[in-house]
């Protein structure tokens, strides 16, 4: 059953945790890349880590998410949420959204770094105003239970109506499902007038 509180939080950040167990979730990778991702799709890490380490180090930002996925899964790197999160944070530092909503994940859960749902809230932001619908389901539910950031129910119903509208491929069809559920959940308790800000502001929204 959901409910509007800190658990719901925690169990919609652990379903969308599931839709991205790969660190090239949402990646389009291309040329040389396309090796080193299969060498990674096949088990060669090392030849996935050769290539990705360098590109991480120089500052390219898709590398540097990749490079951290390896270390939060102990993949050709002994496993390391403090390497991981690291890695996440100076790829989310140059705006790149998956890496912006992994990090918030680290941080929600506490893993590499101390727990804190506001710097938490702060990345899975920044995350949705890209675009990010599983980053919006989750900001859905900070904003309805008041986890890191202000409770607003008209926030929340804004980010579950993006999540929900937004989620149109069979591989996100779940996350759509639940940001509609939950969506209904918090408009049971919005006036006729809140509701209709809530659409409004989906409607405005733009991806920045």
């Amino acid at each position: 059953m959901l409910r509007l509180d800190g658990g719901l939080v925690r169990a919609t950040v652990t379903a969308v945790a599931l839709a991205l167990l790969t660190p090239f979730a949402g990646l389009a990778l291309a040329g040389p890349v396309e090796d080193a991702d299969a060498a990674y799709a096949r088990g060669d890490y090392a030849t996935a880590l050769a290539f990705y380490r360098p590109l991480a180090e120089s500052g390219a930002y898709s590398a540097q998410f990749v490079l951290a996925g390896m270390y939060e899964t102990g993949r050709g790197v002994p496993q390391s949420d403090v390497e991981a999160a690291r890695w996440y944070r100076r790829s989310a530092e140059q705006g790149f959204g998956f890496a912006q909503f992994n990090l918030a994940m680290m941080y929600s859960k506490g893993k590499g770094v101390v727990r804190d749902d506001a710097e938490s809230a702060k990345w899975m932001r920044l995350a949705g105003e890209q675009g990010h619908v599983y980053a919006q389901t989750v900001l859905g539910g900070l904003y309805a239970s008041g986890t890191g950031v202000p409770q607003d129910y008209v926030e929340a119903y804004k980010w579950y109506n993006l999540a929900a509208s937004r989620s149109t491929t069979d591989a996100n069809k779940q996350n759509h499902d639940n940001a509609t559920q939950m969506r209904d959940l918090v408009a049971a308790r919005m006036t006729p007038e809140q509701i209709a800000e809530a659409q409004r502001l989906s409607r405005d929204w733009k991806p920045h």
